[in-house]
């Protein structure tokens, strides 16, 4: 009889092992269980800890509460600006509901992903390109709202996407390369024309400054010679202002200034010499003029002309 009764309570406690290893569950501190009995939703959501169940009957599901990191696929688009691009992103949600995240969708994970690549083809297709390059911050916040807006109903929060990488054709590259390499010469140029513009304007200063004494101009001369034989240069070649030029001249020069009333001379030229007659291409002989600037006469006077005459004989005018 004692044999008996200790066999049976040795069975119970069997069946109690192993009906309690059945039905006990354990859940994380990450985790969150719904509990299924007879596939409806029963009671609460089990927090972290030993939860039992009642086996064959209770079905629990046990949900990440973690956030996660998924990645969104690179999707290729044209942007507004009618420039193919393609772009990936990086989606991090986390369910707050686990009981709509297991009942209203099938697969949230599966179901964010489709959400987000559909979001960001249409990102691209609304964004010039000078917004995908410089302006991300804005299209990830408009991102945010475009995927988190239907995933609230599915118990999941969306806490923050980011634009990963943009993919550029080849072409587009150089294009913006020879673009960004203008921009930097226009504005080497101008910070040139500047320094050119400053220099002129400090060199006239400096003229001007030398102009009322020219031994500067002289000093600075000598200085430019002694920088250049610093160096030990076998052959120099200097050339001399003009301004150099004229201060020498001055220096040598007389001092004693010219007498008032005297009047600059000329050099006297020989006269030219006046031969009394002269004689004209045709053979006739002129009469040079007076020496006091008086014409001599006429060569026509005293000429007799011969005309031949109508009668035969020779007629004298």
């Amino acid at each position: 009889m004692v044999q008996e009764l200790v066999g049976a309570i040795v069975a119970l406690l069997c069946v109690a092992l192993v009906y309690t290893g059945m039905a006990a569950r354990v859940i994380k501190q990450y985790e969150r269980g719904v509990l299924f009995r007879l596939g409806r939703v029963a009671g609460e959501v089990r927090p972290p800890g030993l939860t039992l169940i009642i086996p064959f009957v209770d079905r629990l599901a046990k949900v990440n509460m973690q956030i996660v990191t998924l990645p969104i696929p690179a999707q290729e688009g044209i942007t507004r600006d009618n420039v193919t691009v393609r772009v990936d992103a990086v989606v991090y949600f986390r369910v707050v509901d686990a009981t709509s995240a297991l009942v209203k969708v099938e697969d949230y994970k599966f179901a964010v992903s489709q959400m987000a690549q559909t979001s960001l083809r249409s990102i691209i297709g609304k964004s010039d390109l000078d917004d995908l390059l410089s302006n991300r911050e804005q299209l990830n916040q408009g991102l945010e709202l475009m995927i988190d807006s239907p995933a609230v109903g599915w118990g999941i929060q969306v806490d923050r996407v980011e634009i990963k990488d943009v993919s550029l054709p080849d072409t587009m590259k150089r294009s913006m390369a020879r673009q960004a390499e203008a921009d930097r010469e226009r504005r080497a140029r101008i910070i040139n024309a500047d320094a050119e513009l400053q220099a002129s304007k400090k060199l006239a200063e400096a003229a001007q400054q030398m102009s009322g004494t020219p031994a500067a101009l002289q000093l600075r001369l000598l200085q430019t010679v002694m920088a250049v034989s610093a160096e030990k240069n076998s052959t120099l070649v200097l050339p001399i202002p003009v301004e150099l030029l004229h201060f020498l001249e001055r220096g040598n020069r007389p001092d004693t200034p010219p007498t008032e009333g005297t009047a600059h001379q000329t050099p006297e030229q020989p006269p030219k010499e006046i031969t009394p007659e002269e004689t004209t291409p045709n053979g006739d002989r002129t009469q040079a003029p007076d020496l006091n600037g008086a014409p001599g006469p006429d060569p026509e006077i005293g000429r007799h002309h011969l005309t031949p005459n109508p009668g035969g004989g020779p007629r004298t005018d």
